[in-house]
């Protein structure tokens, strides 16, 4: 995509540059979750003053008082952002025109027909653009198509007759969080950075540099939203490879994880993947649909990508057949069967929901007459998800409680589960993460890979 060519005012350009690097610069974080609140804190630690804007006031409410609401971000570390004076939170989108790098962190999720849904940030740029002033810069960091930052995000902070590249600079970074994981965050994770002009790019670039270890220029913005698509479709692709491969295994009697084990011990040509009941979070199962999504606008169907998506969405049915057949080998079906789901989180030790395959799970063993229960030491209650409306609370995991189910099923694999204490009170454990691979000589009779 080419440039515009008219140029912002080099005094708007080299004023905020300067303020960069002097640390006065007033950053605006939308969207305050596992994405938004990291970088807030990030920016907060290296010397900004970060205004952080969402559109639920209890989440506001809960940094205001110091109260974190995401797991791996303790309340001591949010109480200490805000008494630095350094952190406020607001719901006042009015307040917009006070900072000077407004960075955007909305979901991107997908629509019913797994279309993209880009309403909450087109809702943001509408925001945005009633109180957007000369010479601001504006970033979004939400995961999309390539294309959106030109051709929908744009139009929208323009309406008010400023102009991007003009009046204000406009630039893509994506996001890269991995919640839970200690050994990588928004402060060690290179950012990838592209800018609507040349002058967005340059103090984009500026600003993150600021903050990261390293960043990474893209020529436009479009090349680094498609660098987001890539890395997670690459990932999507490959976690289909061995969820198909654990289903053929499972067929020649061969131990899947075992296969991988073996493998990853090259030292060159192939890295590990790891098979599940489906995916979750934020980006894997939804980011390859917005590339499909996308590429039928210029004539091309993605069947590669389109046929990693159908074995990946098709998991959580594969783990409910597993199921079913084991619990029909003990002479119950799931109708009336009690049945407890291990993990609610869509990954290990964090307590984050949001695209996680254990709820459906839940509402498939539920919807087939399953009496379900769940355990999640992460998550307390199940949270309110878009397309769910399945509601449960977490029970304590105590013997009495695993023994008086007919079945055990794993979906996440916490850290905190003991699975040698846990199984001698489990009479059925229909295992789909490969968990209790160390305990199966033990309790053969028991456990059922799925």
């Amino acid at each position: 995509m080419s440039a515009p060519s008219s140029a912002l005012s080099p005094s708007h350009a080299e004023k905020l540059l300067t303020a960069i690097d002097a640390r006065t610069a007033k950053v605006g974080v939308v969207g305050l979750g596992y994405v938004g609140l990291p970088l807030v804190e990030l920016f907060a630690r290296k010397g900004f003053h970060v205004t952080g804007f969402d559109i639920d006031e209890r989440k506001t409410s809960d940094l205001s008082a110091g109260r974190s609401y995401i797991g791996h971000i303790t309340s001591d570390r949010v109480a200490s952002m805000i008494a630095s004076g350094r952190f406020e939170a607001t719901t006042d989108f009015s307040r917009m025109s006070g900072v000077d790098a407004i960075i955007i962190c909305v979901p991107t999720p997908l629509g019913t027909h797994r279309e993209p849904d880009l309403e909450p940030v087109i809702q943001t740029g509408k925001a945005i653009g009633k109180y957007l002033r000369q010479g601001q810069l504006v970033i979004l960091e939400s995961t999309t198509y390539p294309g959106t930052t030109r051709d929908v995000l744009r139009p929208e902070l323009e309406v008010g007759g400023l102009k991007a590249g003009t009046d204000f600079l406009l630039a893509y970074s994506p996001e890269r969080e991995d919640p839970g994981n200690p050994n990588f965050s928004a402060a060690n994770i290179p950012k990838v950075v592209g800018g609507f002009t040349p002058d967005s790019a340059r103090v984009a670039q500026a600003l993150y540099a600021a903050v990261t270890p390293q960043v990474v220029p893209a020529t436009s913005c479009e090349v680094a939203e498609a660098c987001k698509i890539l890395e997670n479709t690459y990932r999507a692709v490959n976690i289909a490879l061995v969820n198909e491969l654990k289903i053929v295994f499972d067929r020649m009697g061969i131990d899947v994880w075992e296969v991988i084990d073996a493998a990853k011990t090259k030292p060159f040509g192939f890295q590990a993947f790891y098979p599940g009941p489906g995916l979750g979070g934020h980006c894997i199962p939804i980011d390859p649909f917005y590339l499909t999504w996308a590429a039928r606008a210029y004539g091309v169907h993605t069947r590669f990508i389109e046929l990693a998506g159908e074995i990946n969405t098709s998991m959580p049915h594969y783990v409910i057949e597993r199921l079913a057949e084991a619990l029909n080998a003990r002479g119950k079906a799931i109708h009336g069967s009690k049945i407890l789901v291990m993990g609610a989180a869509y990954k290990p030790n964090v307590d984050d929901c949001r695209e996680s395959p254990s709820i459906e799970l839940l509402e498939m063993l539920q919807e087939r007459g399953g009496v379900v229960s769940y355990n999640d030491p992460y998550v307390p209650q199940l949270p309110k998800m878009r397309g769910h409306e399945i509601q449960l609370v977490s029970q304590d995991l105590t013997p009495g409680l695993l023994k008086s189910q007919d079945c055990v099923l794993l979906a996440t694999d916490h850290a905190a589960y003991d699975w040698p204490n846990l199984l001698p009170h489990i009479s059925l454990l229909v295992d789909t993460r490969g968990a209790t691979r160390k305990c199966r000589d033990r309790f053969a009779d028991r456990i059922v890979t799925a």
